[in-house]
């Protein structure tokens, strides 16, 4: 875990949003884009909640899954997707140089 007292967050717009008294912060661009939004970590998402917190539709989640890009959790009801699996998205989401 990555030990930290305030992360540092700039956007594209010039935003600045601090994260302060984070006492671990174990998924740093999943929890920074909560913060930008103002919504809670949660212990598990549904892919409306994906789709909210990427700001795209509910089809856009189901596109993803469908292409191995985003990898849900097979639980009772429906689909669901824990903060790792979102960060593990979200790390391995970066568009290659080389390509």
């Amino acid at each position: 875990m990555l030990r930290v007292q305030t992360l540092d967050v700039c956007l594209a717009a010039g935003k600045r949003i601090t994260m302060e008294n984070s006492d671990t912060i174990k998924y740093p661009m999943l929890e920074a884009i909560l913060a930008i939004q103002d919504l809670p970590l949660q212990p598990m998402y549904t892919n409306r909640d994906v789709a909210k917190i990427f700001k795209v539709c509910v089809r856009a989640i189901q596109n993803w899954i469908t292409a191995g890009h985003l990898t849900p959790r097979a639980l009772p009801g429906r689909w669901k997707f824990f903060p790792q699996d979102l960060e593990d998205f979200l790390r391995n989401s970066r568009k290659d140089d080389q390509q």
